[in-house]
């Protein structure tokens, strides 16, 4: 196998695709000195997001590095970094306020917000943990192959946080996505603020 690592510095958008929903042909993300910068606006269910341009990424690491803003107390609105292959084959970073039931159950301090590490199905999973708020973030989510099945194993700031059996393999390649999205789950509210999520760079690096 030919192992390679591409990594995307946000320089410009070579390589990626517009990926939004509920924007109606709005573009709700720029480039700013080598930064991608995604936002969604008060009071709506805006879904901004970007993914690549091809879907072919399979077992490596993936790599965002993620600037969490304060965020909108009890927003739902989600820094998503995430890879894609339909709705049942999907592993995902989703970082928001969180739900006030939620930061209660983890004892969430006021300078931290909530960061869930999801598998959409087969099995679902969603595991929430605590992150620090205004402070940059490396996010990572290793696909290993396991008796012909996918392993996957999510890292923040290059310690393991969650790992689990997935019930395919290979056959299945992903997209990579970054993403801000007004989301139901992630908070108690239509987010009150607009709310941003900058991304300093991706990467995959394949085994």
């Amino acid at each position: 196998m030919n192992n390679y690592k591409i990594r995307w510095d946000f320089n410009t958008l070579a390589g990626w695709v517009d990926g939004s929903q509920n924007m109606k042909g709005l573009v709700n993300y720029h480039i700013n000195k080598g930064e991608l910068n995604i936002s969604t606006r008060a009071n709506t269910w805006d879904r901004p997001k970007i993914r690549t341009f091809k879907k072919k990424y399979k077992t490596g690491k993936y790599t965002w590095k993620v600037y969490v803003p304060k965020l909108g107390m009890g927003d739902m609105a989600s820094i998503g970094a995430f890879i894609y292959n339909d709705d049942k084959h999907e592993l995902d970073f989703e970082i928001g306020y969180g739900a006030t039931t939620v930061r209660d159950s983890l004892d969430v301090a006021p300078d931290e917000v909530i960061a869930y590490m999801t598998s959409q199905a087969l099995p679902f999973q969603s595991i929430p943990t605590k992150i620090k708020r205004e402070q940059w973030h490396v996010l990572e989510i290793e696909l290993i192959k396991n008796k012909n099945k996918y392993e996957a194993i999510w890292y923040i700031n290059n310690t393991e946080k969650s790992r689990l059996s997935l019930n395919y393999g290979d056959q299945f390649s992903f997209y990579i996505f970054c993403s801000v999205e007004n989301l139901k789950f992630i908070g108690d509210h239509i987010p009150f603020q607009d709310n941003y999520g900058v991304f300093d760079y991706v990467q995959f690096e394949e085994y």
